[in-house]
């Protein structure tokens, strides 16, 4: 019975190498030039819309406060 056992589980453990070699070499190693462009382009984007929302006047001045209630508390 022991053998039987240990027969079945090499048997699966060699299934499971193999399932990996083949998924492994299958799988996509990275990105493209063109998705590396719309990578950095899209990260530019949100760059350009965080800092208008950041530097618009409604969150700068409650950005100060934050800041200055900060300093401001007692240790």
């Amino acid at each position: 019975m022991n053998r039987l056992v240990r027969a079945r589980l090499r048997a699966l453990v060699r299934r499971a190498r193999a399932a990996w070699r083949w998924t492994a070499l299958r799988r996509d190693t990275g990105m493209v030039t063109s998705e590396y462009a719309m990578g950095i382009v899209a990260a530019v984007a949100f760059a350009v819309v965080l800092y208008k929302v950041v530097t618009s006047g409604a969150v700068s001045a409650e950005l100060q406060g934050i800041v200055k209630k900060a300093l401001d508390a007692r240790m």
